[in-house]
């Protein structure tokens, strides 16, 4: 059984990207929007959460914090892909929660590889 992510990106390009990345490695996929929409998707099991950053309604920092704080998807592995490289943002990512962090742009082999190795 394929596992499934929740890809949450405010820029439709960067979401078909990164679905079309992770169906293309086999993966179910859930795409939202924003920190609102993805919350309203949680409803289904996911095994790992990769979304961008700064996004309108909900950040990913807010996502992050709403997702830590359900006991469902408590220890559901969240990647923050970002166009953040900042230390302190980074620092900000970890204390709410986040498994990793990765830049955009990005290579999908090494998206691939984080995802991977954390699901591992």
């Amino acid at each position: 059984m394929s596992k499934t992510i929740l890809a949450v990106d405010d820029s439709a390009s960067i979401r078909q990207l990164v679905s079309h990345t992770l169906r293309t490695a086999g993966f179910q996929v859930i795409e939202a929007c924003d920190g609102k929409d993805a919350l309203a998707k949680l409803t289904a099991p996911v095994h790992l959460v990769l979304t961008d950053l700064n996004m309108p309604n909900l950040d990913g920092l807010g996502l992050t914090k709403a997702i830590r704080a359900n006991a469902t998807h408590r220890y559901t592995p969240i990647l923050l892909l970002t166009t953040e490289s900042d230390p302190a943002r980074k620092a900000e990512g970890k204390a709410a929660g986040a498994t990793g962090w990765l830049v955009k742009p990005f290579q999908p082999e090494q998206l691939l590889a984080t995802i991977r190795k954390v699901l591992a």
